[in-house]
């Protein structure tokens, strides 16, 4: 199954950045809750998308027993 947004119940707002949003949710499926930061990509530059997406690389390599593990990404499409 892959993911979407439609997997999560948003639960809060948890804060914002120039491009993107970040909630804490519940996804659906394990039940457990997790930090859910949307980010808008349509509007970004071809330099910003890459940027973001090496964001998401950074943070899937970090494993601190301080700091909470990245789980997954995914691009939910508008329908």
């Amino acid at each position: 199954m892959s993911s979407s947004l439609d997997n999560f119940e948003i639960q809060a707002w948890l804060g914002e950045g120039a491009y993107s949003n970040v909630y804490k949710v519940i996804w659906k499926s394990d039940k457990n809750m997790y930090a859910l930061k949307k980010v808008r990509m349509g509007n970004l530059s071809a330099k910003e998308k890459e940027n973001a997406i090496n964001e998401v690389w950074i943070l899937a390599s970090i494993k601190n027993p301080y700091i909470i593990s990245y789980k997954e990404c995914f691009i939910d499409e508008p329908s």
